[in-house]
């Protein structure tokens, strides 16, 4: 009985670890994208109001004083 309980915590993260997988794939693209993406960009948006020196800044605006 001990090839059961050596082999029990493999599957059990095996089975897990392809439900992530599995959900994770299912959830890009389609409705939810537009619903994401609108999150994140909200994030940002506080994030450069606050004035939070780690925000990410959009491409091509210039951020660093020269």
């Amino acid at each position: 009985m001990d090839y059961v309980s050596a082999l029990v915590p493999p599957v059990v993260m095996a089975v897990f670890f392809t439900t992530l997988i599995v959900t994770i794939v299912k959830s890009q693209g389609g409705p939810n994208k537009a619903k994401e993406d609108a999150y994140v960009d909200a994030a940002l948006a506080r994030a450069k109001a606050a004035g939070q020196p780690g925000a990410p800044t959009p491409a091509g605006s210039a951020a660093q004083g020269d």
